[in-house]
């Protein structure tokens, strides 16, 4: 999407926010309509009083760590409506829930809805959302609907912590709309490993990248899904890469297995240890695909097979995928992202 003026929006944002929630958007891509999310229940309310404190420190992300003298405010909310006016900078929310029911074989989501500018969010002390980029490398986010995938297992069936680290330039700032909670999302296929959450990212091209022992320690760190624009690199437009490292349970090694990649913007060739298991689009161009949307490359989901005995069940793998985009937005934009086994996977699809 081309960014339009962070100030007029601000002004609109009360009066579009109930839209955005019934269409549960990711970001307009002015591409298509964002799709209806009927498909999601909430299960544990979060609006209501939060912790805050301005300022930064990533102790605060920390599951015990100490906030019985931080200020309570409401979520959603501008701290500036709340005696913080005018403050523009770091601060961190904090939100201690319990967790009564058994919610294993729950498809989860946390969603906070709009936050003003960037945020890093944590569940139980891991991260497992990023929109926007922190300073030096700032890039806002404010129009992103932050909608994270709880990996399996993270949420305890007592006492869990979301802290939320937020940084804001201008204007309003903080958890500002929506409607917070944790929702089971029905309906959608729930890989047996989720991929979803920070991966490494490059832009550029080098076909070496692909291979698994490459060393990425310096690449960017990119959340997944969510279009690449959001995340710092506005307005580009080429190749990249994005690299993950992952380690995939014993008891699945006699299963057939199926990578699930969500949709990519625009086209992507994908590997797996160095193999190359898919590809999406027009790839016989020797310097720059001129063909890369020709079939709407953009929308289509992303099922590889994963061949057997390509994947190590002791030790890491890596999965690294090669994307070009041609026009606006890039990059793998929407979920689901995991391992999935091929039974599992027909079953659902044949509901």
């Amino acid at each position: 999407m081309k960014r339009a003026n962070k100030s007029l929006l601000k002004i609109l944002l009360p009066t579009v926010t109930c839209f955005f929630l019934l269409v549960g958007c990711v970001e307009n891509t002015n591409k298509a309509e964002i799709p209806i999310r009927l498909n999601e229940k909430i299960l544990i309310e979060l609006k209501g009083k939060w912790k805050f404190s301005l300022g930064d420190s990533p102790e605060r992300s920390k599951v015990d760590f100490n906030d019985d003298n931080w200020e309570l405010i409401d979520v959603p909310s501008s701290w500036e409506n709340q005696g913080f006016h005018g403050y523009d900078g770091f601060a961190w929310y904090r939100k201690e829930f319990t967790v009564t029911d058994d919610l294993s074989f729950e498809n989860l989501y946390l969603i906070l809805g709009f936050v003003d500018d960037v945020d890093e969010t944590y569940l139980n002390g891991k991260l497992i959302g990023l929109s926007g980029g922190f300073p030096p490398n700032y890039n806002t986010a404010y129009n992103a609907y932050r909608r994270y995938k709880i990996p399996s297992g993270l949420l305890r069936k007592e006492k869990n912590v979301i802290a939320v680290r937020v940084y804001d330039k201008e204007l309003e700032g903080g958890i500002i709309g929506g409607e917070p909670g944790i929702y089971a999302v029905l309906n959608e296929l729930n890989p047996d490993l989720t991929l979803e959450g920070i991966w490494k990212f490059k832009i550029g091209d080098d076909k070496v990248r692909a291979d698994k022992n490459y060393d990425d320690s310096d690449w960017d760190s990119l959340f997944v899904p969510a279009h690449w624009e959001m995340q710092g690199y506005r307005d580009y437009d080429g190749f990249a890469w994005y690299r993950k490292k992952f380690s995939i349970s014993k008891e699945l090694s006699k299963e057939r297995l199926v990578l699930l990649m969500g949709k990519i913007d625009d086209i992507d060739q994908t590997y797996i240890n160095g193999v190359q298991i898919g590809s999406t689009g027009l790839w016989n161009f020797n310097k720059v695909p001129t063909d890369f949307n020709t079939g709407n490359e953009w929308e289509q989901k992303r099922i590889y097979s994963i061949p057997d005995g390509l994947l190590n069940f002791n030790d890491e793998n890596i999965i690294a995928v090669r994307v070009y985009d041609g026009f606006r937005d890039g990059g793998i934009y929407q979920g689901p992202i995991g391992i999935i086994t091929e039974k599992k996977f027909r079953q659902s699809s044949s509901r």
